[in-house]
């Protein structure tokens, strides 16, 4: 899949990914990276892998949202992971799962 600048993407159809400094290498250094929209995360996951390629391996294990990580969709943590429906404009966050006991 081909690499787009987000400006081909119609500005309807734009979701803003948050990165966390420790995944920033496979964003070149970007905090924010915005990829077309998509109607699942799992879509939204591909099209982010697809412009900042590897970090898909980073953000899921065995199928579904890998542990160490915390996602955001428009201020509320998910709960259905990758089959999360994304909607228009949405802003997702991704940040290191903080674990307690």
């Amino acid at each position: 899949m081909a690499r787009h600048s987000p400006s081909f993407y119609p500005e309807d159809d734009v979701v803003t990914i948050h990165i966390p400094a420790t995944l920033r290498t496979y964003s070149g250094g970007r905090e924010t990276v915005s990829v077309a929209g998509g109607s699942s995360l799992r879509q939204v996951f591909q099209r982010l892998d697809a412009e900042c390629p590897g970090i898909i391996d980073r953000l899921t294990l065995d199928g579904d949202i890998h542990p160490a990580i915390a996602v955001f969709v428009n201020e509320e943590q998910i709960s259905l992971g990758l089959i999360e429906p994304v909607p228009e404009d949405a802003t997702i966050r991704l940040l290191p799962n903080v674990g307690g006991g």
